[in-house]
């Protein structure tokens, strides 16, 4: 079932999402040669309790995980994109690193993520790769209006994934949320314009391209929840929460 948010409710998830918004520029920003993953994982965790806000991450236990996660945020590094558990890894120049996060506060959930290269002389195939995320869900979020579909969400995020060269998994992407994580409806990264719910202004979704340089085909982890790319090669993931209003989408995570 789709619950559509009123304005104010909105507004309160716009709240939750400028920490989740300026918790990932703060890591970001430290995420830099010498430090280690679990470093970042730390400072998180403070920041968490600071803000008084609510970790989605800790003790959840999906289907698809070996659960519960224990830690309140994802750290994919290099050929690992989706669900990355921290480990102990000291970051290196070259590295790319994919940084998701989602809490509650006050009841209400935002849900972001981004990705960025380590040090000062990234390879330019690794930029392309992470803008080329960046563009898909800029394309994703200016389909998310009144009276559009949901497929011509997925397909404004497959188009720019293809015009790239680049593969999509539907295994893994959008989704809605609000009260909770995870909330209908899933939000395919490919999919077909014109097709699928009529979308309505009141509804609140986290969409999130994701993809890697080659293949589309996943692996785990022995850990039971790292996702990496099956050829090994390097991967990006970016993701908002936006609202569909009448007056056009509104990012709630906006950094």
């Amino acid at each position: 079932m789709i619950e559509l948010k009123g304005p104010a409710e909105i507004d309160k998830m716009a709240v939750t999402g400028a920490f989740v918004a300026e918790t990932l520029t703060t890591l970001s920003e430290q995420a830099q040669p010498g430090v280690n993953l679990m470093d970042l994982e730390h400072h998180c965790r403070d920041l968490v309790a600071t803000r008084g806000a609510v970790s989605c991450y800790w003790d959840y236990a999906p289907e698809f995980g070996s659960g519960p996660f224990r830690n309140v945020i994802c750290l994919s590094v290099n050929d690992r994109v989706l669900h990355g558990l921290p480990f102990d890894h000291t970051l290196a120049a070259g590295d790319v690193l994919s940084l998701d996060f989602a809490v509650s506060i006050d009841g209400w959930v935002a849900d972001s993520a981004l990705t960025v290269v380590v040090g000062d002389n990234p390879d330019p195939a690794d930029v392309e790769l992470i803008q080329s995320t960046q563009r898909a869900l800029d394309a994703g979020i200016a389909a998310a209006v009144v009276g559009g579909r949901l497929g011509d969400i997925s397909a404004a995020i497959e188009n720019v994934a293809r015009e790239t060269g680049k593969q999509v998994n539907t295994d893994f992407g959008g989704h809605g949320l609000g009260r909770t994580m995870h909330e209908d409806p899933h939000v395919a990264n490919a999919g077909r314009a014109g097709s699928g719910l009529t979308l309505r202004a009141g509804m609140t979704l986290a969409l999130e391209p994701w993809w890697s340089r080659g293949t589309a085909k996943l692996v785990m982890d022995p850990d039971g929840w790292t996702l990496r790319s099956a050829d090994g090669s390097m991967t990006a993931h970016s993701e908002h929460t936006i609202a569909i209003t009448d007056d056009g989408p509104r990012i709630l995570t906006q950094r």
